[in-house]
């Protein structure tokens, strides 16, 4: 089970909290209340490192990648001048 650490538990407790994440998953831990930052294992991180996809993948894996399409803009409607 992921626990949820106040920060001053979490410095206190570190080797907890590196033991937990890598037992039982990413451990959450909050300042103020609020969720801060999450511990996960290295194996962990790598993992979601490698599913992400970059920007220039993507477009290229699209569906529509090789097709023709008509991107001129419509000149018919009024434009609007950005200051």
């Amino acid at each position: 089970m992921n626990k949820t650490w106040q920060v001053h538990e979490a410095k206190n407790q570190l080797s907890e909290v590196i033991a937990r994440a890598l037992k039982q998953g990413p451990q959450v831990i909050t300042r103020h209340g609020r969720k801060t930052v999450v511990v996960v294992s290295y194996a962990e991180y790598k993992a979601l490192q490698k599913a992400q996809v970059k920007f220039s993948e993507f477009f290229r894996s699209s569906p529509l990648m090789g097709l023709e399409l008509d991107v001129a803009r419509n000149k018919s409607l009024p434009s609007k001048r950005i200051d």
